[in-house]
C-alpha cells in the first residue's frame, strides 16, 4: 500500500469520539496516525495499518514520494 506522511485516511470503524478520519504522522515498519477529531495519536504495526484502512481520502501536494 503507497501511504506516505500527512496522508488522510479513512478507517473501516469508527474512533469512540465518532470521527472516522486519521492523518498519518510516522510510516515504517509501524505507523502512526492521528484522529483529526480529537487529536488522539495510535500506533500500529503495518500489516494490521493496511487491513484496518478503507481508502485513502486526501493525499498531501508536495508530499516526497519514494522512489
Amino acid at each position: 500500500m503507497d501511504i506516505r506522511l500527512e496522508d488522510i485516511v479513512q478507517m473501516r470503524k469508527p474512533h469512540p469520539c465518532g470521527s472516522l478520519l486519521w492523518e498519518i504522522t510516522r510510516v515504517g515498519a509501524d505507523v502512526k496516525i492521528k484522529c483529526k477529531g480529537c487529536g488522539r495519536v495510535v500506533m500500529l504495526d503495518r500489516p494490521v495499518f493496511e487491513k484496518r484502512v478503507r481508502k485513502i481520502v486526501e493525499r498531501k501536494e508536495g508530499a516526497l514520494e519514494d522512489e
